[in-house]
C-alpha cells in the first residue's frame, strides 16, 4: 500500500468530482461507489474514490487494508498529506483508491473551530486531481460536516435510492440540503443523477416508488436500476467489487450500463 500514484501522461482539464451521498444507511451508496468506479475504469477512465466514510468500507471493498498507517482521507482533509500521496492503486487498472480513516469521525470536532472549515476538501483537492477522469466521493451516512464538504468539493452529486417508502423521505431532505448548498457555498452543485437500488421487480412497493421517483425527478433518474442480488452483497467480503466476483451476475452488469449512462451523460455536458 506504499505505492504512491504515478504522473499521468495526459492530464485532464476538467476532471469531474461527484458526492455519492445520501443521509439514510444501508440504500447501496459505498456499493455504488465502488461499482460504478470499477465499472468507469473498465470503460477506460482514469477514476479516484475518495473514502469519506470513517466505516471504510469502500476501502475495504477495493482490497485495500484498514489502518496500516499510511496517510488516508482524514490526513488530506487536515491538511497532513497531499492527495498524491494518499492514493493508492488497486486490483483495477486506473482505478486508485484515497483510503477511509476511523479518525474521520473526530474530524468535525476538530474542524468545528476552524475558518472556512466547509472548504477544507475542496481545498486539499484543488489542482490535486488533473490526473483523472473522475473523483466519486464516498460520503457519509449522514449530513454531517464530512458531507457538506463533500457537496462543496463536488461538481454534482449521485444519489443511490433504494426502492422502499422511507428512502423518499430521506431524498426530500438530501434535496433541500443540496439547494442550502448550492445558494451559500457551491453554485455550481447540482444533481448529477439518481439510481434506483435494491430493487426488486417481484415487489409492487418497489415498482410504485420507482415510479414515483421518476415523477418527481424525471430525466434525473438513470434507465439503469441496481437490483437485489446475491452475489453483489457477497463480494466485499472477498475484497473485491462485483464486476471481479462475479462480471456475469446481473448486479455487476448493471453497473456496467450505469457507468455507460454516466460517460453518456457527463459528455452531453460537456458539448
Amino acid at each position: 500500500m506504499s505505492e504512491q500514484i504515478a504522473p499521468h501522461p495526459k492530464l485532464n482539464k476538467n476532471p469531474r468530482v461527484l458526492a455519492v451521498a445520501n443521509q439514510k444507511g444501508g440504500v447501496g451508496k459505498t456499493t455504488t461507489a465502488v461499482n460504478l468506479a470499477t465499472a468507469l475504469a473498465a470503460c477506460g477512465e482514469r477514476v479516484l474514490v475518495l473514502d469519506f466514510d470513517p466505516q471504510s468500507n469502500a476501502t475495504t471493498g477495493l482490497g485495500i487494508p484498514r489502518s496500516t498507517g499510511a496517510p488516508s482521507s482524514y490526513d488530506v482533509l487536515i491538511g497532513a498529506a497531499m492527495l498524491s500521496e494518499a492514493a493508492v492503486p488497486t486490483a483495477i487498472p486506473g482505478l486508485f483508491v484515497v483510503p477511509g480513516d476511523v479518525n474521520l469521525s473526530g474530524a468535525e470536532v476538530e474542524l468545528v473551530g476552524l475558518e472556512r472549515r466547509e472548504y477544507r476538501l475542496r481545498e486539499a483537492l484543488l489542482f490535486q486531481i488533473k490526473a483523472y477522469d473522475y473523483v466519486l466521493i464516498d460520503c457519509p451516512p449522514s449530513l454531517s460536516l464530512l458531507t457538506l464538504n463533500a457537496l462543496v468539493a463536488a461538481d454534482a452529486v449521485l444519489v443511490p435510492l433504494q426502492c422502499e417508502y422511507y428512502a423518499l423521505e430521506g431524498m426530500s431532505h438530501l434535496v433541500r440540503t443540496i439547494g442550502r448548498v448550492r445558494r451559500a457555498l457551491n453554485p455550481r452543485l447540482e444533481i448529477q443523477g439518481v439510481v434506483l437500488t435494491m430493487h426488486d421487480k417481484r415487489n409492487n412497493l418497489c415498482e410504485m416508488v420507482a415510479a414515483d421517483v421518476r415523477r418527481h425527478f424525471g430525466e434525473k433518474v438513470y434507465k439503469t436500476i441496481i437490483p437485489r442480488n446475491v452475489r453483489v452483497s457477497e463480494a466485499p467480503s472477498h475484497g473485491k467489487p462485483a464486476l471481479l466476483y462475479d462480471f456475469k451476475c446481473a448486479g455487476a452488469q448493471a453497473y456496467v450500463h450505469l457507468a455507460s449512462e454516466v460517460i453518456k451523460r457527463e459528455r452531453a455536458l460537456r458539448t
